[in-house]
Protein backbone atom coordinates (compact mmCIF):
# COMPACT_ATOMS: atom_id res chain seq x y z
CA UNK A 1 0.00 0.00 0.00
CA UNK A 2 1.25 3.49 -0.62
CA UNK A 3 2.85 5.29 2.80
CA UNK A 4 -0.34 6.34 4.19
CA UNK A 5 -1.77 9.83 4.08
CA UNK A 6 -2.30 12.37 6.74
CA UNK A 7 -5.85 11.69 7.36
CA UNK A 8 -4.75 8.00 7.58
CA UNK A 9 -2.30 8.46 9.45
CA UNK A 10 -4.23 10.58 12.57
CA UNK A 11 -6.57 7.02 11.85
CA UNK A 12 -4.14 4.99 13.15
CA UNK A 13 -3.23 7.02 16.12
CA UNK A 14 -7.29 7.04 16.80
CA UNK A 15 -7.30 3.37 16.30
CA UNK A 16 -4.24 2.72 18.68
CA UNK A 17 -6.12 5.14 21.23
CA UNK A 18 -9.08 3.15 20.94
CA UNK A 19 -7.67 -0.14 21.29
CA UNK A 20 -4.88 0.07 23.31
CA UNK A 21 -2.20 -0.78 21.02
CA UNK A 22 1.17 1.30 20.16
CA UNK A 23 2.92 0.63 16.88
CA UNK A 24 6.80 0.50 16.65
CA UNK A 25 8.60 3.33 14.83
CA UNK A 26 11.82 2.13 13.59
CA UNK A 27 14.87 3.92 12.73
CA UNK A 28 16.24 2.89 9.27
CA UNK A 29 19.57 4.33 7.73
CA UNK A 30 19.25 1.64 4.82
CA UNK A 31 17.55 0.50 1.90
CA UNK A 32 18.24 -3.00 3.56
CA UNK A 33 16.86 -1.57 7.00
CA UNK A 34 14.04 -0.12 5.25
CA UNK A 35 13.32 -3.56 3.08
CA UNK A 36 13.22 -5.18 6.96
CA UNK A 37 10.86 -3.66 8.85
CA UNK A 38 8.53 -3.13 6.21
CA UNK A 39 9.02 -7.37 6.02
CA UNK A 40 8.74 -7.55 9.74
CA UNK A 41 5.20 -5.53 10.00
CA UNK A 42 4.11 -7.69 7.07
CA UNK A 43 5.00 -10.38 8.83
CA UNK A 44 2.98 -9.48 12.03
CA UNK A 45 0.34 -7.88 9.85
CA UNK A 46 0.45 -4.70 11.45
CA UNK A 47 0.54 -0.94 10.45
CA UNK A 48 3.80 0.51 11.13
CA UNK A 49 6.19 4.06 11.38
CA UNK A 50 9.66 3.87 9.65
CA UNK A 51 11.58 7.19 10.82
CA UNK A 52 14.45 8.63 9.92
CA UNK A 53 17.49 10.41 12.15
CA UNK A 54 19.33 13.18 10.64
CA UNK A 55 22.62 10.91 11.43
CA UNK A 56 21.20 8.31 9.17
CA UNK A 57 19.66 10.85 6.31
CA UNK A 58 23.52 12.17 6.45
CA UNK A 59 24.98 8.74 5.87
CA UNK A 60 22.28 8.57 2.90
CA UNK A 61 23.51 11.23 1.29
CA UNK A 62 26.88 9.52 1.22
CA UNK A 63 30.24 10.47 3.62
CA UNK A 64 31.19 13.32 1.17
CA UNK A 65 27.97 15.15 0.44
CA UNK A 66 26.81 14.81 4.06
CA UNK A 67 23.63 16.62 3.14
CA UNK A 68 20.81 16.00 5.77
CA UNK A 69 17.96 16.80 3.74
CA UNK A 70 19.17 14.84 0.78
CA UNK A 71 19.30 11.98 2.38
CA UNK A 72 16.12 11.87 4.45
CA UNK A 73 14.46 12.79 0.53
CA UNK A 74 16.66 9.46 -0.92
CA UNK A 75 15.26 7.10 2.13
CA UNK A 76 11.66 8.53 2.16
CA UNK A 77 11.66 8.50 -1.46
CA UNK A 78 12.45 4.74 -1.49
CA UNK A 79 10.39 3.93 1.54
CA UNK A 80 7.23 5.65 -0.25
CA UNK A 81 8.21 3.04 -3.39
CA UNK A 82 8.56 0.02 -1.15
CA UNK A 83 5.97 0.41 0.74
CA UNK A 84 3.85 -0.26 -2.15
CA UNK A 85 4.61 -4.04 -2.46
CA UNK A 86 3.05 -4.33 1.37
CA UNK A 87 -0.85 -4.76 2.96
CA UNK A 88 0.00 -2.47 5.51
CA UNK A 89 0.00 0.65 6.23
CA UNK A 90 3.25 3.08 7.02
CA UNK A 91 3.94 6.30 8.29
CA UNK A 92 6.88 8.42 7.88
CA UNK A 93 8.59 10.55 10.63
CA UNK A 94 11.97 12.12 11.36
CA UNK A 95 13.60 11.65 15.00
CA UNK A 96 15.38 13.89 16.96
CA UNK A 97 16.07 17.12 15.19
CA UNK A 98 17.55 20.14 18.19
CA UNK A 99 17.32 23.12 17.47
CA UNK A 100 20.68 23.82 15.61
CA UNK A 101 19.65 21.43 13.24
CA UNK A 102 16.54 22.78 11.96
CA UNK A 103 17.45 24.80 9.46
CA UNK A 104 19.11 21.96 7.67
CA UNK A 105 17.05 18.78 8.51
CA UNK A 106 13.27 19.81 9.18
CA UNK A 107 12.80 22.54 7.45
CA UNK A 108 13.98 21.54 4.04
CA UNK A 109 11.77 18.27 4.43
CA UNK A 110 8.70 20.83 5.53
CA UNK A 111 9.27 22.65 2.36
CA UNK A 112 9.60 19.39 0.09
CA UNK A 113 6.32 18.51 1.43
CA UNK A 114 4.43 21.87 0.52
CA UNK A 115 6.29 21.24 -3.09
CA UNK A 116 4.63 17.50 -3.36
CA UNK A 117 1.29 18.86 -1.86
CA UNK A 118 0.96 22.40 -4.27
CA UNK A 119 1.47 19.04 -7.03
CA UNK A 120 -1.53 16.72 -5.81
CA UNK A 121 1.05 14.35 -4.39
CA UNK A 122 1.40 13.02 -0.74
CA UNK A 123 3.12 14.07 2.25
CA UNK A 124 6.62 12.96 1.85
CA UNK A 125 6.66 12.50 6.16
CA UNK A 126 3.73 12.70 7.91
CA UNK A 127 5.61 13.95 11.66
CA UNK A 128 8.58 15.17 12.11
CA UNK A 129 10.10 15.67 15.88
CA UNK A 130 11.76 18.70 17.52
CA UNK A 131 13.89 17.92 20.37
CA UNK A 132 13.95 20.88 22.63
CA UNK A 133 14.99 18.44 25.43
CA UNK A 134 17.90 20.14 26.70
CA UNK A 135 16.46 23.31 26.40
CA UNK A 136 14.80 25.19 29.33
CA UNK A 137 10.79 24.23 29.04
CA UNK A 138 10.15 28.12 27.92
CA UNK A 139 12.73 27.84 25.61
CA UNK A 140 11.68 24.55 24.36
CA UNK A 141 8.09 25.28 23.72
CA UNK A 142 9.06 29.30 22.39
CA UNK A 143 10.84 26.97 19.38
CA UNK A 144 8.22 24.37 19.09
CA UNK A 145 5.48 26.54 18.60
CA UNK A 146 6.45 28.03 15.41
CA UNK A 147 7.67 24.96 13.98
CA UNK A 148 4.03 23.09 15.18
CA UNK A 149 2.38 26.30 12.76
CA UNK A 150 4.81 25.04 9.93
CA UNK A 151 3.84 21.61 10.29
CA UNK A 152 -0.03 22.61 10.76
CA UNK A 153 0.00 24.44 7.45
CA UNK A 154 0.99 21.19 5.54
CA UNK A 155 -0.82 18.55 7.92
CA UNK A 156 2.19 17.16 9.10
CA UNK A 157 2.01 16.02 13.23
CA UNK A 158 5.04 17.76 14.94
CA UNK A 159 6.32 15.51 17.80
CA UNK A 160 7.98 17.55 21.00
CA UNK A 161 10.18 15.61 23.77
CA UNK A 162 9.81 17.34 27.17
CA UNK A 163 11.81 16.10 29.88
CA UNK A 164 15.57 14.55 29.77
CA UNK A 165 15.63 10.94 28.01
CA UNK A 166 18.77 10.01 29.48
CA UNK A 167 21.46 7.89 27.54
CA UNK A 168 24.27 5.16 28.78
CA UNK A 169 27.73 6.70 29.18
CA UNK A 170 29.83 4.87 26.88
CA UNK A 171 32.87 4.88 29.21
CA UNK A 172 31.23 3.56 32.48
CA UNK A 173 27.87 2.88 31.42
CA UNK A 174 26.33 4.37 34.57
CA UNK A 175 22.73 5.79 34.55
CA UNK A 176 22.10 8.55 36.54
CA UNK A 177 18.29 7.13 37.00
CA UNK A 178 17.64 9.16 40.26
CA UNK A 179 17.72 12.73 38.54
CA UNK A 180 14.70 14.34 38.45
CA UNK A 181 14.63 15.70 34.88
CA UNK A 182 14.22 12.03 33.99
CA UNK A 183 10.86 12.15 35.17
CA UNK A 184 8.15 14.81 33.51
CA UNK A 185 5.76 16.34 35.70
CA UNK A 186 2.01 16.64 34.45
CA UNK A 187 1.85 20.65 34.59
CA UNK A 188 4.65 20.51 32.21
CA UNK A 189 2.44 18.26 30.03
CA UNK A 190 -0.06 20.30 30.86
CA UNK A 191 1.76 23.32 29.62
CA UNK A 192 3.16 21.43 26.06
CA UNK A 193 -1.04 21.16 25.78
CA UNK A 194 -1.82 24.78 25.94
CA UNK A 195 1.05 25.76 23.67
CA UNK A 196 0.53 23.12 20.94
CA UNK A 197 -3.13 22.06 20.94
CA UNK A 198 -4.83 24.87 19.26
CA UNK A 199 -2.45 24.72 17.01
CA UNK A 200 -3.60 21.72 15.86
CA UNK A 201 -2.60 17.79 16.43
CA UNK A 202 0.85 16.88 17.88
CA UNK A 203 2.26 13.98 19.37
CA UNK A 204 4.32 14.13 22.93
CA UNK A 205 7.51 12.10 24.18
CA UNK A 206 7.40 12.85 28.09
CA UNK A 207 10.62 11.31 30.37
CA UNK A 208 9.00 8.66 33.10
CA UNK A 209 13.03 7.23 33.22
CA UNK A 210 13.34 5.79 30.03
CA UNK A 211 16.73 5.88 28.38
CA UNK A 212 18.20 5.60 24.69
CA UNK A 213 20.15 2.90 23.84
CA UNK A 214 19.88 -1.09 25.51
CA UNK A 215 20.71 -0.96 29.22
CA UNK A 216 20.66 -4.31 32.11
CA UNK A 217 17.66 -4.80 33.85
CA UNK A 218 17.56 -2.96 37.09
CA UNK A 219 19.79 -0.54 36.23
CA UNK A 220 17.08 2.35 35.93
CA UNK A 221 13.66 2.99 37.02
CA UNK A 222 10.60 3.38 34.51
CA UNK A 223 7.82 5.16 36.48
CA UNK A 224 5.21 4.82 33.38
CA UNK A 225 2.52 5.84 36.26
CA UNK A 226 3.65 9.40 35.36
CA UNK A 227 1.92 9.12 31.61
CA UNK A 228 -1.46 7.79 33.55
CA UNK A 229 -0.67 11.16 36.01
CA UNK A 230 -0.18 13.62 33.35
CA UNK A 231 -3.17 12.05 31.23
CA UNK A 232 -5.94 12.28 34.62
CA UNK A 233 -4.42 16.02 35.10
CA UNK A 234 -5.32 16.70 31.14
CA UNK A 235 -8.65 15.15 31.66
CA UNK A 236 -9.37 16.89 34.67
CA UNK A 237 -7.94 19.99 33.92
CA UNK A 238 -8.82 20.55 30.14
CA UNK A 239 -11.68 18.09 29.78
CA UNK A 240 -12.49 14.64 29.33
CA UNK A 241 -12.40 14.96 25.42
CA UNK A 242 -8.75 15.51 25.53
CA UNK A 243 -5.69 13.17 25.19
CA UNK A 244 -2.15 13.04 24.96
CA UNK A 245 -1.20 11.01 22.21
CA UNK A 246 2.35 9.80 23.69
CA UNK A 247 5.95 8.46 22.21
CA UNK A 248 7.63 6.47 23.92
CA UNK A 249 11.44 6.64 23.44
CA UNK A 250 14.50 4.62 23.88
CA UNK A 251 11.97 1.14 24.15
CA UNK A 252 14.84 -1.00 23.40
CA UNK A 253 15.64 -3.29 26.60
CA UNK A 254 12.68 -1.99 27.84
CA UNK A 255 11.10 -4.54 30.21
CA UNK A 256 7.69 -6.16 28.56
CA UNK A 257 5.24 -5.47 31.76
CA UNK A 258 6.14 -1.75 31.36
CA UNK A 259 6.32 -1.77 28.09
CA UNK A 260 2.77 -2.44 28.31
CA UNK A 261 1.69 -0.33 30.70
CA UNK A 262 2.97 2.75 29.45
CA UNK A 263 0.70 1.75 26.34
CA UNK A 264 -2.18 1.31 28.43
CA UNK A 265 -1.68 4.95 29.57
CA UNK A 266 -1.97 6.67 25.64
CA UNK A 267 1.68 5.72 24.21
CA UNK A 268 0.62 5.33 20.51
CA UNK A 269 4.47 5.26 19.45
CA UNK A 270 7.34 3.44 20.70
CA UNK A 271 10.78 4.31 19.19
CA UNK A 272 12.83 1.03 18.74
CA UNK A 273 16.54 1.24 17.31
CA UNK A 274 19.34 -0.10 19.01
CA UNK A 275 17.34 -3.71 19.89
CA UNK A 276 16.76 -3.69 15.81
CA UNK A 277 20.45 -2.21 15.53
CA UNK A 278 21.53 -5.42 17.39
CA UNK A 279 19.43 -7.66 15.10
CA UNK A 280 20.62 -6.29 12.00
CA UNK A 281 24.40 -6.39 12.63
CA UNK A 282 24.28 -10.18 15.09
CA UNK A 283 24.04 -12.45 11.93
CA UNK A 284 27.00 -9.96 10.02
CA UNK A 285 28.81 -10.75 12.74
CA UNK A 286 27.94 -14.65 12.90
CA UNK A 287 28.68 -14.57 8.84
CA UNK A 288 32.17 -12.90 9.49
CA UNK A 289 33.28 -15.20 12.76
CA UNK A 290 32.22 -18.43 11.00
CA UNK A 291 33.47 -17.71 7.44
CA UNK A 292 36.80 -15.87 8.37
CA UNK A 293 38.69 -17.31 5.76
CA UNK A 294 35.86 -17.21 3.04
CA UNK A 295 35.53 -13.39 3.45
CA UNK A 296 39.02 -12.59 3.59
CA UNK A 297 42.06 -12.74 1.32
CA UNK A 298 44.31 -14.24 3.64
CA UNK A 299 48.18 -15.11 2.87
CA UNK A 300 47.62 -14.71 -0.68
CA UNK A 301 44.38 -16.52 -1.01
CA UNK A 302 41.25 -15.43 -3.21
CA UNK A 303 38.18 -16.32 -0.20
CA UNK A 304 35.00 -17.07 -1.93
CA UNK A 305 33.13 -14.40 -3.51
CA UNK A 306 30.14 -15.70 -2.87
CA UNK A 307 31.04 -15.22 1.08
CA UNK A 308 32.16 -11.34 0.71
CA UNK A 309 29.72 -10.32 -1.10
CA UNK A 310 27.65 -7.93 0.76
CA UNK A 311 24.48 -9.31 -0.63
CA UNK A 312 25.40 -13.11 1.07
CA UNK A 313 25.15 -11.56 4.71
CA UNK A 314 22.52 -8.26 4.17
CA UNK A 315 19.81 -10.87 3.31
CA UNK A 316 20.23 -12.55 6.63
CA UNK A 317 20.77 -8.76 8.63
CA UNK A 318 17.36 -8.15 7.23
CA UNK A 319 15.51 -11.59 8.37
CA UNK A 320 16.77 -11.12 11.21
CA UNK A 321 15.92 -7.44 11.91
CA UNK A 322 12.70 -8.29 10.25
CA UNK A 323 11.86 -11.00 12.99
CA UNK A 324 12.92 -8.18 15.77
CA UNK A 325 10.52 -5.60 14.70
CA UNK A 326 7.18 -8.64 13.73
CA UNK A 327 8.33 -9.00 17.83
CA UNK A 328 7.93 -5.42 18.58
CA UNK A 329 4.30 -5.22 17.37
CA UNK A 330 3.40 -8.42 19.36
CA UNK A 331 4.81 -6.94 22.74
CA UNK A 332 3.19 -3.66 21.97
CA UNK A 333 -0.02 -5.66 21.06
CA UNK A 334 -0.30 -4.42 17.10
CA UNK A 335 -0.04 -7.16 15.86
CA UNK A 336 -3.13 -8.21 12.96
CA UNK A 337 -3.95 -4.86 13.34
CA UNK A 338 -3.70 -2.72 10.04
CA UNK A 339 -6.13 0.38 8.36
CA UNK A 340 -9.05 -0.79 8.19
CA UNK A 341 -9.03 -4.27 9.15
CA UNK A 342 -8.70 -4.34 12.77
CA UNK A 343 -6.75 -7.34 14.29
CA UNK A 344 -8.58 -9.43 17.16
CA UNK A 345 -8.54 -8.39 20.47
CA UNK A 346 -5.28 -9.19 22.52
CA UNK A 347 -5.63 -12.02 24.23
CA UNK A 348 -3.61 -11.18 27.84
CA UNK A 349 -6.24 -9.33 29.56
CA UNK A 350 -4.48 -6.26 31.42
CA UNK A 351 -5.50 -5.77 34.49
CA UNK A 352 -7.72 -2.62 36.02
CA UNK A 353 -5.19 -0.34 37.11
CA UNK A 354 -3.27 -1.06 33.63
CA UNK A 355 -6.14 0.00 31.53
CA UNK A 356 -7.22 2.97 33.10
CA UNK A 357 -5.55 5.02 31.05
CA UNK A 358 -7.97 3.62 28.02
CA UNK A 359 -11.27 5.65 29.58
CA UNK A 360 -11.11 8.91 27.17
CA UNK A 361 -11.06 8.72 22.95
CA UNK A 362 -7.98 10.88 21.27
CA UNK A 363 -8.66 14.30 20.90
CA UNK A 364 -8.74 15.48 17.23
Amino acid sequence: MPICTPDQYREMIDAAQRGGYAFPAVNVSSVTAINAALRGFSQAKSDGILQILPAAAEMASGATLKNLAVGAIVLADAAHRLAEQHDVRIALHTDHCPPELVESFMLPLIEETARRRANGLNNLFQSHMFDGSKLTMDDNLEQAVPLMKRCAENDILLEVEVGVVAGLDEVTGEIKAADPSFYTTPEDMLRVHDALAPLGRYLLAPSFGNIHGSYKAGSIELRPEILRQGQNALARQRGAQHRFDLVFHGGSSSPLEQVRQAVSYGVVKMNLDSDTQYAFTRPIADHFFTNYRDVLQIDGGMGRKAYYDPRSYLRKAEESMADRVAQACNDLLCAGHTLGRPGNLPTQQLNDETTHGHEHTAAA
